[in-house]
């Protein structure tokens, strides 16, 4: 890989709110915050999904696999960011830059697949009821979040390295909380109609595509929550349908905005900011629009209290 000496060498500058030091207090203890309430609402829903046998089911299986996802999309660029915020150093070493820029578009590409098998697995749990343990059997379970995990892994190798082979000039400011793929294109002093351009390829594989897929699968489950003749299962469906739409919408949606808005043209601080949102507050929303809308781990959660309660 050829890039210049001044980046492999050394570091580069992570701005993040810089230019506005009296927020990074503010914008500290909010990340921090948010980190906080991620790391125990994903493992709550971890724990929960292992530990109650209620919940080994394809659906917990994959919202498992989300939660893990989400713990270390988070883990992989916020403690970065509280490091930068809480201090005057705000660089980052070529090397974690890097890696940083491959795990960050690894796991985001997993989750915009994730969310697709989590789709198809809500379409054959409302409608083919009758043969949903059948079709989505252990095997498949497994072979679809490998795909998911593995896809993720393919496209952050191809689209990151793509990314590093471009010229940077010495430029060491990244004017982003952290590193990823449209910031390093900004930072680029070269030709990058290219990059912007596979970029938007594969960002539109990975979002339009995948929510377009998600929306007719809910045309279809719709028509099916509507043929259910009993209320109370007809507010379940509804209830579990709506916590995956509310996730789909909030990570798609500002995917969208941050990777297939024309990197350079983009407003930057509009850039940025939404990074944040889906780095730091998506996966701390998640666990919780899930749990909100289920009584199935809210008892699930209460049956754990119980039992530790009766232990002590």
């Amino acid at each position: 890989m050829e890039v210049d000496s001044n980046s492999s060498s050394g570091s580069f500058i992570l701005m993040g709110v810089s230019d506005h030091p009296q927020l990074e207090i503010i914008f500290f203890a909010v990340i921090l915050a948010s980190y906080l309430l991620t790391l125990v609402g994903n493992l709550t829903i971890i724990l929960l999904s292992r530990l109650d046998a209620r919940l080994h089911t394809p659906m917990y299986f994959f919202l498992s696999n989300l939660s893990s996802l989400d713990l270390a999309f988070t883990t992989s660029s916020v403690p970065q960011m509280l490091k930068n915020l809480w201090g005057p150093d705000k660089t980052i070493s070529y090397g974690g830059c890097v890696t940083q820029l491959y795990v960050f578009l690894w796991l985001g590409a997993t989750e915009c697949i994730l969310l697709v098998v989590m789709a198809f697995d809500r379409y054959v749990a409302v409608c083919r009821p009758l043969h949903y343990m059948t079709v989505m059997n252990p095997r498949l379970c497994w072979v679809l979040a490998a795909i998911s995990w593995l896809g993720g892994l393919g496209n952050s190798v191809i689209q990151s390295t793509f990314t590093l082979q471009l010229p940077f000039c010495g430029h060491r400011k990244v004017d982003n909380f952290l590193c990823e793929v449209p910031a390093m294109i900004k930072l680029a002093c070269g030709d990058t109609s290219l990059n912007e351009a596979v970029l938007n390829g594969v960002c539109t594989f990975f979002t339009v595509v995948p929510v377009s897929v998600i929306l007719v699968s809910y045309c279809f489950i719709a028509q099916a929550v509507m043929k259910i003749r009993s209320v109370e299962g007809r507010r379940k469906a509804f209830n579990t349908c709506i916590s995956h739409l509310v996730v789909v919408f909030l990570f798609y949606g500002s995917a969208i905005y941050g990777y297939l808005l024309p990197a350079k043209s983009s407003n930057q601080s509009q850039g940025k900011f939404i990074s944040l949102f889906y780095s730091v507050v998506t996966p701390m929303v998640n666990p919780l629009i899930y749990t909100l809308r289920n009584k199935e781990v809210k008892g699930a959660l209460g049956r754990l209290l119980g039992k530790g309660r009766g232990a002590s």
